[in-house]
């Protein structure tokens, strides 16, 4: 009994911050994750892909999402695909799900009560789907009393957080995270966290197929679980398309960015890449001038999406700089303003080191038109 588990598809995200041309690209990895899913599953033997709740991002997801989902299943009608209702997209009744059930091809198969059937001879599955948004009720408690055939094997299909994950204070589909011992399940396929993660030898998140946000410990992944053995043993796949990245770097100078960004995904991977970059330090009036041109001009048309910024990233002029920015001393007197109300930060500090920059931009601009005339 070989297996995929995933979950979180989320098809249909929007992405409501990115900018338009990005937010295209990934909502479409996600539905493109479906064709990758596929081809794991025959690379690695396995014949069913559990999804372990939340498909779509929301009850109603349009219908070039839902057909596009339904399609890319139907095409791989070698797999079984096994899909469970999760918090972003609820069973309601007469809604997304009922609509699914009637028009699903045959390798698709809907959960949609709380009630076990066998996957494949000798494994059956029990999945909890979700009704609700939210409940106070473990969803999976029924599997404590679930009964199968004498013998078989129980396969748990869940989504919802566990104890650990939270304060202490209640949440909303909690199960309990000792599940898969209390209903002597051989596996618990987990869905609702966004990281892959294993909570015992018998329980797992998958995480999401195409990663969705920065600092998420592993996703891009999903599991192939193989129940041949005592415990299971299950390995990562990597499925996502895009890498989605957060650093951090302080500056001393202009020079220090190169280096820097030579430790980025090589420049034939970087259009696969998201990026949130955040600079601190203390550098010249030039220095950050053309740093900033530097990423604007050249990075940001790189990688896929580049989330920069630059409120720590402080300029001192230098005496030269200062001169540089009108050497009559007409706007001296202004840019010594600027830079005593930067130094002073807050938002009016910020505002103020903004204006100084493109006052010594304007000036320079101004410059070279004027030698072009002579």
């Amino acid at each position: 009994m070989r297996f995929i588990h995933t979950s979180d598809w989320q098809l249909g995200k929007p992405f409501g911050r990115v900018p338009d041309q990005a937010r295209a690209a990934l909502f479409e990895a996600r539905l493109d994750a479906i064709d990758t899913l596929a081809a794991a599953a025959r690379r690695e033997g396995a014949k069913i892909v559990l999804v372990a709740g939340d498909v779509f991002d929301s009850p109603e997801p349009g219908d070039r999402v839902y057909r596009q989902a339904l399609t890319r299943m139907k095409a791989a009608s070698d797999i079984r695909w096994v899909l469970l209702p999760g918090n972003h997209d609820p069973a309601r009744a007469y809604g997304l799900w009922s609509r699914l059930v009637g028009e699903a091809p045959e390798n698709v198969t809907v959960c949609l009560e709380p009630q076990p059937f066998e996957l494949i001879e000798g494994f059956w599955l029990l999945p909890a789907p979700l009704q609700f948004k939210r409940a106070l009720d473990d969803p999976t408690a029924w599997f404590d009393h679930a009964e199968i055939p004498a013998g078989a094997k129980r396969i748990g299909l869940a989504h919802g957080p566990i104890r650990d994950f939270g304060s202490g204070e209640m949440a909303a589909n909690l199960i309990a995270a000792d599940r898969a011992r209390r209903s002597g399940l051989t596996y618990l396929a987990l869905g609702d966290w966004h990281s892959r993660r294993e909570i015992d030898p018998n329980t797992y998140y998958s995480g999401t197929p195409e990663p969705d946000d920065f600092d998420r410990e592993v996703s891009g992944v999903a599991l192939c679980v193989d129940l041949r053995a005592e415990t299971p043993r299950v390995a990562d796949l990597p499925i996502g398309r895009y890498q989605w990245t957060a650093e951090s770097w302080s500056l001393s100078s202009g020079a220090d960015l190169e280096g820097l960004l030579a430790g980025l995904a090589g420049a034939g991977e970087r259009q696969n890449l998201v990026l949130r970059l955040r600079l601190s330090g203390l550098i010249t009036l030039t220095d950050r001038v053309v740093l900033r041109d530097r990423i604007e001009s050249e990075l940001a048309h790189e990688v896929r999406w580049l989330d920069l910024n630059l409120d720590d990233l402080h300029a001192r002029p230098t005496d030269a700089e200062f001169a540089d920015i009108d050497a009559n001393g007409v706007l001296r007197g202004a840019a010594e303003r600027l830079q005593a109300l930067a130094a002073e930060g807050g938002v009016l500090g910020k505002r103020a080191a903004a204006a100084l920059e493109r006052l010594y931009v304007e000036q320079h601009r101004a410059d070279r038109v004027e030698a072009r005339r002579c």
